[in-house]
C-alpha cells in the first residue's frame, strides 16, 4: 500500500507545479495529522498535496527574498509560471528537486526497512522505551552512552540532496588533518586504494556509515570547496570525542563570592569498552574532576544543572549522589517479579557538602531524576524547575539478537540488531516512583517548554506511577536551605524578573500558536505568521532567552560560550539569588 500511494503521489508533482498557484487566495492547510482524515480518493489527496507543495514553494520563496535582502514580498497574483518572477522560479525548481529526492528515498526503502519498523512498532506497544534497534540504531545508541565514537569527527547535514560538513569538532582527525572545513560538500568516499562511492544522492545515515570506520585507517574523502574546486582529502581515523556530551563547569562571581557552576548534560559511560578491559571516561569521574577544580577556587555555593539530561548510566547515578552524601540508600529498584533491590551510595566520604541548588526541565529525565530525587529526599539541595521533569523511572536491558543464534549457522544471517526491554522500575527512598510523575522541583519557575505537552504522562503506553515502602535514612545534617522560606524568596524574585515575565509572555503566544494547526496558505497569512516567528525569536534573544545563532568560532562546550550562557540564563540568575538570599537571610540551617 505504502508503495502503491508513493507511485501515485510522484505522478502530481510536476502537474500541480507546472500548473502554478494563485498565491492571493486565501487557502488552509491542517499540518497536525492527529485532526486529519484519511483522503477519501485520489482527488482529495492531489488537493491535499497542491496545498502542501504551495505552502512550500511560499517558503522556500520568502526564503530566497531574505538572502538576497528583501524585506517584503513582491504581490504575487495569479500569474502564469513563465512570467515568475527569478526568486519564485528558483523556489519552484528547489521544491520540485526535494519533492522528487524524498519520495525516491522512500520508494529506495527495502523490505528490511519495513521489517525494521514493523518490529518496533510492535516493542513499543508494550511501553514507550521498550523498542527494536535495527544495527545502525544500535550503532547510535552505544555512541550517545560512550560519548565517543570512531570516524572523522565531522558533523554533517544534508542539503539539497547533498551531504555538507556543519563544523569540524576540535581534536578530531579531521582538525588535525587541516584539509576539511566547514561549508564543503562531500560528494565520493573510498577506503585506501578502494573504489570511489558517490554519495551526493544518498541518505545521510548511509554516508555517515561510510565515512565512520575503525580507528587507524584511512579514509579519503572527494570534497567540492565552496569556491567550486574540487579536491581529494585523506584522513586516518580516530576516536572521536563529542565533548558535548561531557561535564563542563566554571565559577561565577556573585557579589564577593565565589559560586560554582556544574553542567551534566548526560550520564555516559562506555559499558563495552569497560567490559574488555579498556579504560574510558565516565561522567563519574569527570564530575569529580570538575569538584576539585571548583573547590581550588573556594566556591562557597553549587549549581548543579540536569536540564536536558536524559539519563544514562544508573551506576552514575548512584556514584555522583554520593559525591554530596555521606553515603546510604539513594534509589529502589523492582524486577518484574515484585523483587526490590536497594542501591546505596558505600562511600561515606563527601566530596562537596556546601550549599546546592539542581536546575532540571522536563527533558530531565531517568537517572538524572534519581539524582534530583535523592538529593531532594536528604533535604541535600534545593531542586529548581518547570512543573515536573520528564517522569521516566524505568530500566531497560539490552538484548543482543545474534547471541542466540546456532553457532554453525551464524553465516547465514545478517547482524539482527537488538531489542531493548523494559525489565524495572526506579522508587525513591521515600518510596514514591519517579515513573509517570518524574520530580516535583521545590520552586517551579515558567518555562519556554511550558505549552509542550511533553513527558511520560503524555506517551503511549506508559506505566503508572505507584509506591514501595520507604527505606531508612537520614535526613542531610550539613548546611541546607530552609524549603518553604527560600521558596518564597524565589517566587517573589521570579514574579518581578524582567526575563521570566518574558518567558510567561512567550509561552502564551507558543500555546496559542501550537493549537493553531490550520496554517494560512498565501502570501500575506504566511508572510504575517513568518514575521511574527522572527519577531518573538528577536525578543527572545534580546531578553537573553535564547542563544545567538551566529557561530563565534567556539563549539558548543567551549568556556567561552558556557560563560555567556552562564551570565544570561534566567534559571542560573535565580539560583544565584536564592544563594544569597540563604546565607544573607539566614535561611541556611547549619548542622
Amino acid at each position: 500500500l505504502l508503495n502503491d500511494r508513493i507511485s501515485q503521489v510522484a505522478k502530481f508533482i510536476d502537474p500541480i507545479l507546472d500548473q502554478g498557484f494563485d498565491f492571493d487566495n486565501k487557502e488552509y492547510l491542517e499540518v497536525e495529522p492527529k485532526k486529519l482524515e484519511f483522503a477519501e480518493n485520489a482527488e482529495k489527496l492531489k488537493e491535499r498535496w497542491r496545498l502542501s507543495l504551495k505552502m512550500q514553494v511560499l517558503d522556500s520563496y520568502f526564503d530566497l527574498l531574505e538572502t538576497k535582502g528583501k524585506q517584503q514580498p513582491d504581490l504575487l497574483k495569479n500569474i502564469h509560471p513563465k512570467n515568475h518572477p527569478t526568486e519564485l522560479k528558483e523556489a519552484v525548481k528547489k521544491v520540485r528537486e526535494s519533492t522528487r529526492r524524498a519520495l525516491n528515498r522512500l520508494e529506495q526503502q527495502s523490505r528490511q526497512d519495513h521489517y525494521d519498523r514493523y518490529f518496533d512498532a510492535v516493542a513499543r506497544s508494550l511501553d514507550p522505551h521498550s523498542d527494536y534497534m535495527a544495527p545502525t540504531s544500535k550503532e547510535d545508541f552505544d555512541i550517545q552512552m560512550s560519548g565517543s565514537l570512531e570516524g572523522i569527527g565531522a558533523l554533517l547535514r544534508e542539503d539539497d540532496g547533498l551531504i555538507k560538513v556543519i563544523r569540524i569538532i576540535p581534536g578530531s582527525a579531521a582538525e588535525k588533518q587541516g584539509q576539511l572545513q566547514a561549508e564543503d560538500t562531500i560528494l565520493a568516499v573510498a577506503e585506501k586504494n578502494g573504489e570511489p562511492v558517490d554519495i551526493s544522492e544518498m541518505r545521510i545515515r548511509e554516508a555517515v556509515s561510510l565515512i565512520r570506520g575503525t580507528k587507524g585507517t584511512e579514509v579519503r574523502l572527494t570534497v567540492q570547496k565552496p569556491d567550486g574546486l574540487k579536491r581529494i582529502i585523506p584522513i586516518i581515523r580516530d576516536v572521536v570525542r563529542i565533548e558535548e556530551t561531557y561535564v563542563k563547569s566554571t565559577v561565577v562571581k556573585n557579589g564577593k563570592t565565589a559560586i560554582g557552576y556544574l553542567r551534566i548534560p548526560s550520564f555516559y559511560r562506555d559499558f563495552a569498552a569497560q567490559s574488555n578491559g579498556k579504560e574510558t571516561r565516565n561522567v563519574s569521574d569527570d564530575t569529580m574532576a570538575e569538584l576539585v577544580k571548583l573547590k581550588k577556587q573556594k566556591i562557597s555555593g553549587l549549581i548543579l544543572d540536569l536540564r536536558n539530561n536524559g539519563g544514562g548510566a544508573l551506576t552514575d547515578a548512584v556514584q555522583i549522589s554520593g559525591l554530596f552524601l555521606p553515603g546510604g540508600p539513594v534509589v529502589q529498584v523492582k524486577d518484574s517479579q515484585g523483587g526490590i533491590r536497594v542501591l546505596e551510595d558505600e562511600d561515606t566520604d563527601v566530596a562537596y557538602s556546601g550549599p546546592l541548588v539542581v536546575l532540571v526541565n522536563q527533558f530531565s529525565a531517568s537517572a538524572s531524576e534519581i539524582l534530583a530525587a535523592a538529593l531532594q529526599d536528604y533535604g541535600r539541595a534545593f531542586i529548581i524547575g518547570g512543573e515536573h521533569t520528564h517522569g521516566k523511572g524505568t530500566v531497560q536491558a539490552m538484548m543482543d539478537m545474534n547471541k542466540n543464534l546456532p553457532l554453525l549457522h551464524l553465516q547465514k544471517y545478517d547482524d539482527l540488531g537488538a531489542l531493548k526491554l523494559t525489565i524495572q522500575k526506579f522508587y525513591r527512598v521515600n518510596g514514591g516512583s519517579t515513573q509517570y510523575k518524574g520530580v516535583e522541583p521545590d520552586l517551579v519557575v515558567p518555562s519556554m517548554f511550558d505549552y509542550l505537552e511533553t513527558g511520560e504522562k503524555y506517551m503511549d503506553y506508559s506505566l503508572p506511577w505507584d509506591q514501595v515502602d520507604r527505606v531508612d535514612y537520614s535526613k542531610w545534617r550539613g548546611d541546607r536551605f530552609s524549603t518553604d522560606q527560600v521558596r518564597l524568596a524565589g517566587k517573589q524574585w521570579v514574579d518581578n524578573n524582567a526575563a521570566f515575565q518574558k518567558i510567561k509572555e512567550e509561552t502564551q503566544k507558543a500555546k496559542i500558536r501550537a493549537k493553531q494547526t490550520n496554517v494560512a496558505v498565501f502570501v500575506d497569512g504566511m508572510w504575517k505568521d513568518r514575521e511574527e516567528v522572527k519577531n518573538t525569536r528577536k525578543e527572545a534573544k534580546a531578553a537573553g532567552l535564547l542563544q545567538e545563532d551566529a557561530d563565534d568560532g567556539a563549539p558548543p562546550g567551549d568556556e567561552k560560550k558556557l560563560d555567556e550562557q552562564v551570565a544570561t540564563d534566567p534559571f542560573i540568575q535565580v539560583a544565584l539569588f536564592l544563594m544569597k538570599e540563604g546565607r544573607a537571610g539566614g535561611r541556611a540551617v547549619g548542622a
